[in-house]
């Protein structure tokens, strides 16, 4: 069995601080140019749907970037320069940007600072064993290690749910991923609004003149095979082959690298065609096609130009698709097996549900991620969950399978199980924050080993090995089944801020007559505990800062009702 590795390296992001006196007006550079501005989204929770709080979140960002992009695209479009403008983060590509007009952005009140769009490639994993499988139906061991296919057999398989992913592209005519394929009715292909591609050149790190599947396709192509892989573990399956989380959810895809090989804008522009799927000319968005969970892997290494400077510029890109009502899965990395290696977007931010990885056995993969986020200062805990990710099989190009190893394959295990969740309970789709609660207080604790990392060890939950454990597609669909939800925008509990220094705050709905509020901290011992009665809306002070810093546990009892979720003291 023979191993190789494809090298990765991660997002780009280096600040212009000015233009050289002495650089030639012909080195064009291709730039992203990010506003100070953006949307104020803070009151998405008031919305009771996944619709409305995607129509929310898409109208702000976009009425936004309208109004503080007029003036900079109306110099370009008078000098002659080629953009484009993006609204989930408010920003602008240049892609022949002169060393005048980088000049005169830095002069520009509104501008934050400009970017390299460099080049980018995607997280790193192994290939274990290119062999087909034999015709046995057999029930991938990652499937069985989480309970899935028990959750299979309560009638719950991913029904009514779309997951995505942005990758490498998709081989959409696999047979295990066909019939899954949103744009599939079984006769005829339609890849408006579940198709998008953002490879729009060549890279100039790849041969320049050849991909096989070309620039700016109009049907799913993959041309490297990572997305297919990825793909096949969320919702993967034939009649002979059971590869797949979610095997009756639907997919649809963008491709945001060209073998290998990605850019800032083409992640970006991932991200924004999620938040409002478009037809295949980019035109006519549409809210009510978004998927209800992402799966991504990728990063951006310091290495490579990302620091504490310009962390939040992909942070606010991933904090307005959760705002969304989307699930933003994200491999933790494999940097392991040394602590605070979770050190690099977009794992390490509050935003990102970020995934280590396990074997067989349930030992922590020697390559997953560790914890904990030291890079940005704030000492968060990660990864926050685990799933399996060593010798998982997959489909790959050429309808064939194979076994990869990578935190890339313990994602798509956990985006198949919000689809089950969601297929389960449909009431969760767009309450990203109490999917993402269920899978962290269900996963199954492990203890392996006497190591620390950050001050807390193994037998801590959550750590910075597994965080809150290996997930279990059972006991969290069953626990998804549990929850109760309010119908209307007025009813859902807010929180804020969140993260904090001292003082959360919580906004108890006006239908709520008692309540009974307690919280832990990451130990389980009680920090907090209030009740009382209420006859109006009350907003409730809670003094944080004696607590210790890291993860909290609420729980809010209210009538016949109860909100379980996190808080963040930094």
């Amino acid at each position: 069995m023979k191993a190789f590795q494809f090298i990765i390296l991660a997002l780009t992001f280096i600040i212009f601080t000015g233009a050289s006196s002495t650089q030639n007006d012909n080195d064009l550079q291709d730039i992203l140019v990010v506003f100070k501005q953006q949307a104020d989204i803070s009151q998405y929770k008031l919305y009771p749907t996944k619709f409305d709080k995607g129509k929310y979140v898409y109208n702000a960002t976009l009425e936004l970037a309208h109004k503080e992009q007029k003036s900079i695209i109306s110099y370009l479009i008078q000098n002659q320069f080629t953009y484009t403008s993006y609204h989930i983060i408010n920003a602008i590509r240049i892609q022949d940007a002169t060393s005048q007009l980088i000049e005169y952005l830095n002069q520009q009140e509104e501008i934050d600072f400009i970017s390299n769009n460099n080049l980018i490639p995607l997280t790193s994993f192994e290939i274990n064993d290119r062999g087909t499988s034999s015709h046995s139906r057999n029930i991938e061991w990652g499937i069985q290690q989480i309970n899935a296919d028990k959750v299979w057999d309560l009638g719950y398989k991913g029904q009514n749910v779309v997951v995505a992913g942005q990758d490498t592209g998709y081989d959409w005519m696999h047979p295990a991923l066909q019939s899954q394929y949103r744009g599939w009715d079984g006769t005829i292909a339609n890849h408006n609004y579940n198709w998008h591609d953002a490879i729009h050149e060549f890279s100039p790190l790849n041969d320049t003149t050849y991909n096989p599947c070309g620039l700016d396709v109009l049907e799913p192509c993959d041309d490297n095979g990572h997305g297919t892989h990825t793909m096949g573990t969320m919702i993967g399956e034939t009649a002979d082959e059971q590869i797949g989380v979610a095997p009756q959810a639907k997919w649809i895809a963008c491709r945001n690298m060209e073998r290998g090989w990605g850019r800032p804008s083409s992640y970006i522009e991932c991200f924004e065609w999620f938040l409002a799927p478009t037809d295949l000319q980019g035109n006519n968005p549409d809210v009510s096609k978004a998927p209800h969970v992402i799966a991504n892997s990728w990063s951006c290494p310091e290495i490579e130009g990302c620091n504490p400077d310009n962390f939040y510029m992909m942070e606010t890109v991933v904090n307005h698709l959760k705002a969304s009502g989307v699930v933003v899965v994200v491999s933790a990395g494999n940097r392991g097996s040394n602590c605070e290696t979770v050190n690099t977007p977009a794992a390490i931010f509050e935003s990102s549900f970020s995934i280590g990885a396990t074997d067989i056995q349930d030992s922590l993969a020697s390559f997953s991620s560790r914890g904990p986020v030291t890079v940005d200062g704030s000492y968060r805990i990660k990864p926050n969950v685990s799933a399996p990710g060593v010798n998982v099989k997959s489909a790959i190009l050429n309808d064939g399978y194979a076994s990869f190893s990578g935190t890339s394959m313990a994602g798509p295990h956990v985006a198949g199980v919000v689809a089950l969740m969601i297929s389960a309970n449909p009431s969760l789709a767009g309450w990203v924050e109490r999917i993402e609660s269920i899978l962290e207080r269900t996963a199954v604790p492990i203890y392996q080993f006497n190591h620390e990392c950050g001050g807390i060890n193994n037998e801590m939950i959550p750590n910075n090995f597994f965080g809150y454990g290996r997930i279990d597609a059972l006991v969290a669909v069953n626990a998804a089944l549990s929850e109760t939800f309010f119908d209307t925008t007025e009813d859902p509990l807010v929180v804020h801020p969140n993260p904090s220094k001292d003082i959360f705050y919580m906004l108890i709905p006006p239908s709520v007559n008692s309540y009974d509020i307690k919280i832990w901290n990451s130990n389980g011992q009680l920090m907090y505990q209030s009740k009382n009665n209420i006859y109006s809306p009350e907003r409730i002070r809670i003094d944080a800062s004696k607590f210790s810093p890291g993860v909290l546990i609420y729980e809010v009892k209210a009538n016949e009702n109860k909100w379980r979720g996190k808080l963040l003291k930094i």
